[in-house]
């Protein structure tokens, strides 16, 4: 009940005095789907340096990561963002996954151990974002456990949601099954890695602001 008020007093605070001048936007979703590449065009846009490493090894990002004071400029507007990103959520880690990689036996099992607290720490971190940005990988089952997992946490604390489908650059990229999963939601398609469909997604990312 007391959050449930402050929040209430948050809100009717920041539409009276007009929008807050730090969002905290916070970056969730299943392992390698694109968060921290997309987060490192972000910063590397507006700031000139990189949110932090990328592998093709899952679960890269076992801590959150901040970067404060994020100015973004689109078609005349201006707002500073805190961005957030934060480790992949999965609903199982298995330690012998990461010795796919070459990983050796002690290595893989510190990396799942952290991975495991990496992902309490993005869900407790939840609660704490003005907004979320959702980055799913558009070639991959939009209704897996842990996409419905990773959204039906957010929309049990209802926070505004922008959803991203990324990697439209292969093949089998398809928008509309993430649309048809989570109607409630935008989805907008982007390629991190070729930087495509950027300012459509600074669009929506603008429109989300609105919502906080």
């Amino acid at each position: 009940m007391i959050k449930a008020l402050k929040d209430l007093s948050r809100r009717f605070l920041a539409s009276f005095f007009g929008k807050k001048d730090d969002i905290k936007i916070g970056f969730y979703g299943p392992p390698n789907a694109g968060k921290t590449s997309l987060a490192n065009i972000i910063c590397k846009d507006w700031t000139g340096e990189d949110m932090g490493k990328v592998s093709e090894i899952p679960h890269e990002t076992r801590k959150v990561q901040i970067k404060e004071k994020v100015e973004i400029e689109h078609k005349g507007k201006k707002l500073t963002f805190k961005i957030v990103d934060t480790p992949g959520i999965a609903t199982k880690i298995d330690y012998e996954d990461f010795m796919k990689f070459k990983m050796k036996k002690k290595d893989a099992k510190k990396r799942a151990k952290e991975a495991t607290q990496g992902i309490i720490e993005s869900i407790k971190w939840l609660d704490d974002m003005d907004a979320i940005v959702v980055v799913l990988d558009a070639n991959e089952n939009p209704y897996s456990q842990v996409n419905i997992t990773v959204v039906g946490n957010i929309a049990a604390r209802n926070k505004p949601v922008l959803i991203v489908g990324n990697k439209i650059d292969l093949k089998k990229a398809n928008l509309k099954r993430i649309e048809s999963a989570f109607p409630e939601y935008e989805v907008v398609g982007i390629s991190a890695k070729k930087n495509k469909n950027m300012n459509e997604f600074y669009e929506s990312l603008f429109r989300l602001s609105k919502k906080v």
